[in-house]
């Protein structure tokens, strides 16, 4: 199989690029990512191979770093530009068009800060979202797809999936074989980021549940997704590591909970994977003066 990687490297980067999604450079997570992503809906598959695929020839073609193409980080943000847009609309040309544009896009300004040297995770994803979705929004009668009709309906999750349901929604899935698969395809790749992940979410949903957030929100992992992402970027093998998880969870939760009760951000979409990226950045900034007073 290996040897296949190497004949088409192209693919390679495309599935690490899935991958990268939740911070794993490994292929094979990619390609269970995608799996899970098409075991969702076939439209969301597609997406997803589109806008990475869009995602890495854009690098490629401007000649970005090799390292940083091989290692998928130009595919993830793009990778998510593409599920998103076709989660939240129906799959219209016009929706088509802009997954692949998206995903081109979403590797321009990934590269920017790359070069700047600023950790904006899936920022650039993000920001292309919210454009995409308050102007479609506003200017356009595209319908919602089925998958997010069928999201607004009653399900029958329980307590017990709750962390791997959180894993699924990471990449818009809230299907519970999606969820787990996803959940493995991070454990292989990185046991201890899956695990953190997992107790990540059970922190999440009890301080949402503290605050008083819907019952089957938290059970569909709507608000735990946020800090197994947070989880993964902090989780390591040192005593350490385990302290700063739990910071960065808990801060990237209680920015969810915020953003979400006063409906700061429906109009674009919602908060996708803000408080994700908002909640690490103020961890990051905490680690970085915690160290500079240890060392005056």
């Amino acid at each position: 199989m290996d040897e296949i990687f190497k004949k088409f490297p192209f693919i390679d980067n495309v599935l690490k690029g899935i991958g990268q999604i939740m911070l794993q450079e490994n292929r094979w997570t990619g390609l269970l990512f995608l799996i899970g992503i098409f075991i969702g809906s076939w439209q969301g598959g597609v997406a997803v191979l589109l806008s990475t695929m869009a995602g890495t020839f854009t690098a490629m073609k401007l000649k970005y770093d090799s390292s940083e193409i091989n290692a998928g980080l130009y595919g993830f943000s793009a990778a998510l530009v593409g599920v998103a847009l076709s989660f939240v609309f129906q799959t219209t040309v016009l929706i088509w068009v802009l997954i692949i544009l998206g995903g081109a896009l979403a590797a321009v300004i990934q590269h920017f800060f790359i070069q700047k040297k600023i950790p904006v995770f899936t920022l650039p994803f993000i920001i292309i979202t919210w454009v995409c979705v308050f102007v479609l929004h506003h200017f356009t009668q595209i319908p919602p797809s089925e998958m997010i009709s069928a999201a607004a309906a009653p399900t029958d999750y329980d307590d017990f999936l709750t962390c791997t349901n959180a894993f699924g929604e990471v990449i818009f899935q809230g299907g519970i074989l999606s969820g787990i698969i996803f959940f493995v395809a991070v454990f292989i790749s990185s046991p201890v980021a899956a695990l953190y992940g997992f107790a990540s979410a059970i922190i999440g949903s009890y301080i949402s549940h503290m605050n008083g957030e819907p019952i089957e929100e938290i059970r569909m992992g709507l608000f735990g997704f946020n800090a197994v992402l947070s989880a993964i970027v902090f989780s390591g093998f040192k005593k350490k590591d385990g302290l700063w998880v739990l910071v960065a969870v808990v801060i990237t939760v209680v920015i969810d909970d915020f953003l979400v009760d006063h409906n700061t951000l429906n109009e674009f979409g919602g908060v996708l994977t803000f408080p994700f990226v908002a909640g690490t950045w103020i961890t990051l900034l905490i680690q970085k003066l915690f160290k500079t007073n240890k060392t005056e």
